[in-house]
């Protein structure tokens, strides 16, 4: 099988920094068509403004995706653009330290709409224009891997107990079931559906808690075995395996990719 992705068209979310715009370039570079999504219009006009304008293999997207219309938009301007789409990577997310003994201000509902229900409502819609593509092109057994990839992003800390970020991991928690439950109702389809979870890696939201606690930095480097934190640079690769059919028989899967933090007690810095 191939890593190849030349040629397809993924959608990533928070393409506009960190994790997913990593992605979002990884895959361009590689040959692939990539409508990069993200609330944040000004940031995706400085990274990718004038190549979207051009006729080309990149679009971008700005919106809410918290809102169902938005979702519906995104998928219309990507089959516009590219007429189908192939690969969608759930990359945006947020992460907010709370106090989870405070109903007002523990991010519970917070974190579960930004990290898990616009993942939850895109995967579902993009995965009926998935189906729908294969079935137009009369797609046998043997072709049923090809259909369609969708990979999330979600994180260690789904896993590893930290009050602080109590709606972080509910929601982290949630992506992880999400993935598995995704990946048994659409095999029959012929679409994957994995999750890479990361920690120790250099994210927008990780980027933001190291300016605003600087000191967090030593720590999690010290509760990581590999010693260091990574650029997201680390991680694309990761992400493409996934989307190619060198995966063609990995679904419901949750990838680690963290220097080997997971293996360790907590440290107190958040679990990134």
């Amino acid at each position: 099988m191939s890593f190849s992705i030349t040629g397809k068209t993924a959608i990533v979310t928070g393409a506009a920094n960190g994790i997913g715009l990593a992605i979002a370039r990884h895959f361009l570079d590689r040959g692939a068509n990539v409508m990069f999504a993200d609330i944040d219009e000004a940031r995706l006009e400085d990274e990718i403004g004038a190549e979207a304008r051009a006729d080309g293999p990149v679009r971008m997207f700005a919106g809410d995706l918290r809102q169902k219309l938005t979702i519906a938009n995104l998928l219309s301007a990507t089959i516009d653009a590219f007429d189908r789409v192939d690969i969608l990577v759930n990359a945006s997310r947020m992460m907010r330290v709370s106090d989870p003994l405070k109903v007002e201000e523990d991010a519970v509902d917070e974190m579960l709409q930004q990290n898990l229900m616009t993942s939850l409502r895109l995967s579902q819609l993009t995965a009926k224009r998935m189906i729908k593509q294969a079935e137009a092109l009369g797609e046998t057994d043997e072709t049923l891997p090809t259909a369609g990839s969708i990979i999330n992003l979600s994180s260690i800390a789904a896993g590893r107990t930290q009050p602080c970020l109590l709606g972080y991991s509910i929601a982290c928690a949630a992506v992880d079931q999400m993935t598995r439950s995704l990946a048994v109702a659409l095999a029959p389809k012929g679409i994957r559906v994995n999750a890479v979870a990361t920690g120790s890696v250099l994210s927008g939201s990780l980027q933001a808690a190291l300016r605003d606690q600087p000191d967090w930095r030593g720590e999690i480097e010290a509760g990581t075995p590999l010693g260091r934190i990574a650029p997201a640079s680390e991680l694309v690769e990761t992400v493409q395996y996934l989307a190619s059919d060198a995966a063609s028989f990995l679904t419901g899967q949750v990838l680690t990719v963290d220097g080997g933090r997971s293996l360790l007690d907590a440290v107190p810095a958040p679990a990134h």
